[in-house]
């Protein structure tokens, strides 16, 4: 299997509404923030020092796009390999999704090209399918139409054209966040912070340098645009044209956003249960609501559009929700009054009635559409949680996954290693605190009195607690939730991390109650620490961790692979070009990428029919008869089969969570090796059929012939009928 390995030689405040608090928010930052530009600050020092914070984020948006594009280069010396060792390290679904852009490029023309796309017979054995329905592929396509119109490819390969947007993409992210950072505090000096912490945990906000055509390395930029966005939105005193420019950035971040990943539905409706609970407690106006709901649902269904009417999308549980909560808000025009115990009363009765018309909407939406594609997500929930049988091979697939558990404890000690968690957790004591205590107040203001009693309470709680502020603190809360429930969202929540972080180090709040506390508040001593602190902080992380940064990128490996590339030779050269192949999701992918050939399954797992036949071709590591396993091989039109050493041996997971033993359990046996078995599981009268068909007995042999060989893969040719007498076989010998 793959090796990197060294290279051998060349190859709680004081009170808000005061002036001085109000003064004491000005800095020689604030005074020239983008809010003093957008209201039509144009002073040469408004304009010098806004110029320098923009040069500032693009200098470290570059920064982290060259720091991945070299520890890319560096970990696979990736200009120096052979072409099929470059697309070889586009692992499992990787691979997948860069074979579409290749795919496009080899086309005789873009229509062509497209044309293939809407009826691939490639994917899939004995079907037709649309990717662009199917898979969020758009991208690709693209990247691929944009490569042929542009005058670059006599001197920019394919390959560079792909991974140099995925890397640049790294650059949108960073530039993203520290615009967040720099709206919350005021300061780009924040942005600045959050830039370097971004960088420093590498490990911890972004794995594309390993894993460049996932979907999340291309949609989490326009995430972090879209949070960009919407904080800017909810800012008070924007003029109505600088509104309407918000509502359109918005839709097109999340547009985007979208469109380049199949879990979009789930983010969002995070992202929709933070609106909900904002506008529960009175922080976001009615217009703000709506406004952002809809920029949700626009969104999804202009992707729902180009994606061929996709009924993912229509049945996802965030379009059920957003219909429901704007549904009821519409007919409880009396939710936001009484006393505070009532409006409590209310706001329960309120969301038992919206989250029971969105599982009953959903619920009809999926029996209309006949929905099942996302389905194993759910059984994955409940399994996950013990709401549901632990038996079932698709969540055991996930759950037997350490992308897919809970947040490791390492986690917190590399992010406390940099610095990066101890002002987050401090900032979001603190804002928590401040936020429960403004809605209780708001909750608790009784509705009517005069215009200009309104006004004032309403910029009272601007002041105290600012609507943008409030929903990157829910933001940052909800997805860090789900980041500790499942540890691949923590990419989602560890970026906006940063940011937040960096807001309450630069921002006013947690000095003002820092200097309150020690009865030493001024306007100069704030903004003295508001300066020297997160310069020292950016200072000290200079000091620790540069000469880290410069031993991590001399370090030179290569990629080393030569069992994956002899199979992939061989499979171009010694097969047709028809030919169907079976085996795993992720060799299958690479298979696709490298040799062009029919798979029978991928891992792209978003489709009911496609999992069902994924379990069955997978039957090969189970305990089955050779019969058995040719009738399935041959109902999915698969003429060779790659057995792979790596998972009939497994060791790398735990007994229960090996393939052989979900498989296993699926079919109702007992597993291998010592340990307990659940009372219902009986031994299977058959031997494990990847490991027996290597000892070429008759029963075998009449119904498979080894064609490959190596210490990784064995490939067997699946005859189509069984024959009593062995003939010659035209294909080419094992080899060694």
């Amino acid at each position: 299997m793959t090796a990197l390995r060294q290279r051998k030689g060349s190859r709680g405040k004081e009170p808000p509404l005061g002036a001085e608090f109000q003064s004491q928010q000005s800095n020689c930052c604030t005074n020239h923030h983008p809010e003093k530009i957008l209201h039509g600050d144009w002073s040469w020092g408004a304009i010098i020092w806004t110029s320098v914070g923009w040069s500032v984020s693009v200098g470290l948006g570059l920064l982290c796009c060259i720091y991945m594009a070299t520890l890319h280069e560096n970990d696979l010396w990736f200009s120096n390999i052979k072409e099929v060792e470059r697309e070889i390290s586009f692992r499992t679904e990787c691979g997948l999704y860069y074979s579409y852009f290749k795919q496009m490029l080899q086309a005789p023309s873009i229509q062509e090209g497209l044309s293939d796309l809407i009826h691939d017979n490639l994917t899939e054995s004995k079907r037709t399918i649309n990717l662009l329905q199917r898979m969020n592929i758009y991208q690709e396509v693209f990247l691929s139409i944009l490569y042929r119109l542009l005058p670059i490819q006599s001197y920019l390969e394919p390959v560079y054209f792909y991974i140099y947007t995925v890397f640049s993409l790294q650059a949108v992210y960073v530039i993203a966040l520290y615009l967040t950072a720099w709206l919350l505090s005021g300061s780009w000096l924040a942005g600045t912070l959050t830039g370097v912490w971004y960088i420093l945990n590498r490990v911890d906000t972004t794995r594309v340098e390993f894993t460049i055509s996932l979907r999340e390395n291309w949609s989490l930029p326009f995430l972090a645009l879209q949070v960009t966005a919407i904080t800017c939105y909810l800012r008070p005193q924007l003029t109505t044209l600088q509104q309407k420019v918000m509502v359109w950035l918005m839709y097109v971040t999340t547009f985007c956003f979208c469109l380049t990943w199949q879990f979009n539905q789930f983010i969002l409706l995070v992202q929709a249960l933070v609106i909900y609970t904002l506008d529960c407690v009175d922080f976001l106006t009615t217009t703000q609501v709506t406004t952002l709901y809809l920029v949700q649902v626009s969104g999804l269904l202009s992707v729902w559009l180009l994606q061929f009417c996709n009924s993912m999308i229509l049945g996802s549980l965030v379009l059920s929700f957003i219909v429901a909560a704007l549904f009821i808000r519409h007919f409880q025009s009396g939710l936001k009054t009484g006393s505070l115990l009532v409006r409590l009363g209310k706001l329960l009765l309120h969301s038992a009635a919206v989250f029971l018309l969105t599982f009953t909407i959903n619920y009809l939406a999926k029996k209309a559409l006949q929905l099942r594609s996302d389905e194993h997500i759910f059984k994955f929930i409940k399994s996950k949680f013990a709401l549901g049988p632990t038996r079932d091979f698709d969540a055991s697939l996930y759950l037997c996954e350490e992308a897919f558990g809970v947040l490791p404890l390492d986690t917190l000690e590399r992010l406390a290693g940099t610095l990066l968690l101890y002002p987050y957790i401090l900032t979001l004591l603190l804002l928590s605190g401040l936020l429960a205590g403004a809605a209780l107040q708001n909750m608790s203001r009784p509705k009517g009195g005069s215009a200009e009693e309104k006004k004032g309470v309403v910029e009272g709680r601007l002041v105290a607690f600012r609507p943008d502020v409030a929903y990157n603190l829910l933001h940052t809360l909800f997805y860090g939730l789900l980041a500790f429930s499942t540890m691949r969202m923590k990419y989602i929540w560890t970026g906006h991390m940063c940011a937040v972080a960096a807001y309450g180090v630069c921002g006013t709040e947690l000095w003002t109650l820092l200097l309150n506390t020690l009865r030493c508040n001024s306007k100069v001593l704030l903004r003295l620490v508001r300066y020297a602190v997160p310069l020292a902080m950016i200072g000290c992380l200079y000091y620790k961790f540069w000469p880290k940064l410069m031993e991590e990128l001399s370090e030179l490996r290569e990629f080393y692979d030569p069992d994956t590339v002899e199979l992939m030779t061989w499979i171009s050269t010694k097969t047709p070009k028809q030919a169907v192949f079976a085996g795993s999701m992720q060799l299958l992918a690479g298979i696709k990428l490298c040799t062009g050939r029919v798979l029978t399954n991928h891992p792209h797992y978003e489709d009911k029919d496609l999992r069902e036949r994924t379990r069955q071709v997978y039957q090969v590591y189970a305990r089955r008869s050779p019969e058995e396993v040719h009738a399935i091989l041959r109902a999915v039109g698969a003429d060779y089969v790659v057995l792979e050493n790596s998972i009939c041996y497994e060791r790398r997971h735990r007994r229960g969570c090996r393939l052989r033993d979900l498989l296993d359990l699926a079919n109702g046996h007992i597993m291998d090796g010592p340990g307990e078995n659940d009372p219902d599981l009986v031994p299977s009268p058959h031997p494990r059929f990847c490991e027996t068909i290597k000892t070429d007995t008759a029963a075998y042999t009449s119904l498979f012939t080894r064609t490959f060989q190596n210490k990784t893969f064995h490939v067997y040719r699946v005859k189509k009928k069984r024959k009593k007498s062995a003939k010659s076989s035209s294909e080419p010998s094992a080899t060694q």
